[in-house]
């Protein structure tokens, strides 16, 4: 057993659960099995305990994503793929959701740091592929920035937002076919 990876997962299950003000590292040990020195072990303390959890989720989908992509297929074959995995993930998301909430109610300036990391590493990525996708001649020209940014908050839109407003979350077909037959169909470029 790996016990830093077993500290991350517990560690992320309590930020998640309880956001990053709430979380205790005595949590985080419960949660992980370990003894509370043993995460001393590896983390500093709770703020490089959450950096690594924020830094450790933002690789993974990149890596996963980056595994997905085929440099032979179109930019909207590989946008489905994209979206599919980070769908995958949408579980894991709900960690950005609670430090989302945690932002708006308590505006945890850890929490705030992060966020804005969150989304200019993921805006940052996303732009790289939009960029290939405009090289490639498969979509319109546009501003790469502006169109990664959209497509991210759209993202965190319906999977943090929506369940706030309405009965049930959407499931993972509904927002692919969403994305699809809407944001992605109007970056197409028509041959």
């Amino acid at each position: 057993m790996d016990r830093r990876h077993e500290i991350l997962l517990g560690a992320t299950k309590s930020f998640t659960l309880f956001g990053y003000k709430a979380t205790t590292i005595e949590q985080v040990a419960k949660i992980a099995n370990v003894g509370k020195g043993t995460i001393y072990t590896f983390f500093k303390n709770k703020e490089e305990l959450f950096q690594e959890v924020v830094f450790h989720l933002i690789n993974e989908m990149k890596h996963e994503t980056d595994r997905l992509i085929d440099t032979n297929a179109s930019f909207m074959q590989n946008a489905h793929t994209a979206l599919m995995k980070m769908l995958q993930f949408r579980e894991r998301h709900l960690l950005f959701a609670k430090l989302i909430e945690e932002e708006t109610a308590l505006g945890t300036p850890e929490v705030q740091q992060m966020l804005l990391k969150i989304e200019s590493e993921i805006i940052s990525y996303v732009s790289m592929r939009i960029r290939n996708g405009i090289a490639k001649d498969e979509i319109i020209e546009c501003n790469p920035e502006h169109v990664a940014f959209l497509l991210f908050k759209s993202y965190l839109a319906f999977i943090v937002d929506w369940q706030l407003t309405h009965n049930e979350p959407l499931n993972e077909q509904e927002i692919l076919t969403l994305f699809s037959e809407t944001l992605f169909r109007g970056l197409a470029k028509k041959k």
